[in-house]
């Protein structure tokens, strides 16, 4: 708890000084992913047919994996991942441009000593790809996260089918089991996400080495990251749910009376909510760059692996530079 608040300290004090760029170049960079995050979240589950046929086929996997349709944790976990895959297709071409190039900018600050602000052009499109290959695996990391969770269940739920427990109370005790399970599962894999991401700008590589790499760096400070996660992202969900009762809500109660008034503020909640992209993202920076220190100040008799991103040679063929066991 200590050192993760000392990293929420050192990143707070990072963002204050570089405080004119990150509130006005980042900031500015990631608004229109942050304006399009909370607009989806209003006006696709209203508006899109998407959302109904994602919600049915998830329903019709549940049934067919045997999970207790009447159960309401499951009634819930199947709408909130069918919003979640809809708002995430919705925002998808917002996230490859806007929000991969904010993070290359705040990361190109973060990786120098004496950062020249503001960073090149150059320097961020460079930094670009990685992070796009990057969250490209993230994507399929995340889907095989959820798709081995929903094995794992599947096969408790049968097995315990197989036994007996069949009955209301054990329904409700093994659905929660389960909501939970799937909670533990998804924060973890989110975690490794972040730091595959952040480890890809700072480093320069991207790919899956990167979520591999982050893997070894997360080793024994998961829990860390889970505060850490947590922390930024009480602080994004009271954004959202500020959107909702200051423009959703005035607009179902006085219409379009007030549009421009509810436009600047919806503009200014979007800008809020870019901010706290923007401290994720230096958090994230801070974290890696203790993970860093940490693995490099291990003790003599430990042993752990140097991971090495793969070069391509003259044919074109992948060779790893470094694969090794380091003393």
């Amino acid at each position: 708890m200590e050192a993760s608040c000392k990293t929420l300290r050192r990143s707070i004090h990072s963002f204050l000084q570089n405080y004119h760029y990150f509130t006005s170049t980042a900031a500015l960079l990631a608004l229109p992913f942050s304006a399009s995050i909370l607009i989806s979240q209003t006006l696709v589950p209203a508006s899109s047919s998407l959302l109904p046929h994602v919600h049915s086929h998830l329903r019709t996997l549940f049934d067919a994996a045997g999970f207790p349709s009447s159960s309401q944790l499951f009634s819930i976990l199947n709408l909130k991942v069918s919003q979640t895959i809809t708002s995430s297709i919705f925002t998808l071409p917002f996230t490859f441009t806007f929000l991969l190039i904010a993070k290359a900018s705040i990361i190109q600050v973060l990786n120098h000593h004496k950062p020249t602000l503001p960073p090149s052009f150059t320097s961020i499109i460079l930094l670009y790809k990685p992070l796009l290959l990057t969250y490209v695996y993230n994507s399929f990391f995340i889907l095989s996260a959820n798709a081995s969770c929903f094995c794992i269940l599947f096969l408790a739920f049968t097995f315990a089918e197989g036994l007996g427990y069949s009955s209301s109370s054990s329904s409700l005790l093994m659905s929660a089991s389960a909501a939970v399970l799937f909670s533990v599962i998804l924060a973890n894999a989110l975690v490794i996400c972040n730091m595959a991401l952040t480890l890809s700008g700072m480093e320069g590589h991207g790919g899956y080495m990167a979520i591999l790499k982050a893997c070894v760096i997360l080793r024994g400070k998961t829990s860390m990251a889970l505060f850490l996660a947590l922390a930024v992202n009480v602080g994004l969900a009271a954004i959202e749910a500020l959107f909702q009762f200051r423009i959703v809500r005035a607009y179902h109660i006085g219409g379009m009376s007030s549009w421009p008034f509810m436009a600047l503020e919806g503009i200014f909640i979007a800008y809020l909510y870019s901010i706290f992209i923007v401290i994720d993202t230096i958090v994230s920076c801070m974290f890696y760059k203790i993970c860093k220190v940490g693995l490099r100040g291990d003790q003599e008799d430990k042993h752990y692996f140097s991971i090495e991103f793969p070069e391509e040679d003259n044919c074109g063929y992948s060779v790893f530079k470094n694969f090794k066991e380091v003393p």
